[in-house]
């Protein structure tokens, strides 16, 4: 972070909107805006707010996870997969494309019957 560069007042802000949008989706460093000498906003480029709120959701999965182990609320995975729905074989005349994973059915295209003569 540069103090000089990363640090503006919101004057600054208002008089070059689009230099700092330029700053921070060059840099993809945040921009702290002050107001009164204070640190009152923080301007980000998309990318990097987009990737910092996918870590923190993978943050709170694992700090969740932990929480269950410490509860000690964990099962086996064996017991897991027991309890996982069977899949019949597909039948004859599927229209769906069995090849892909339970939950991620396609249906195949349905190809016409040449017409009888």
């Amino acid at each position: 972070m540069s103090l000089k560069k990363d640090i503006r007042p919101i004057t600054y802000l208002k008089a070059k909107a689009a230099d700092l949008l330029n700053q921070v989706n060059e840099t993809q460093r945040p921009v702290i805006i002050t107001q009164n000498g204070e640190p009152r906003a923080v301007l980000q480029d998309t990318k990097s707010y987009e990737d910092m709120r996918y870590a923190l959701g993978l943050m709170k999965l694992i700090s969740q996870g932990e929480e269950d182990i410490r509860k000690e609320k964990v099962r086996s995975q064996d017991d897991v997969f027991q309890e996982l729905p069977k899949f019949p074989h597909p039948p004859s005349g599927s229209k769906f494309d069995w090849s892909q994973p339970p939950g991620a059915f396609r249906r195949k295209p349905v190809r016409e019957k040449a017409a009888a003569s």
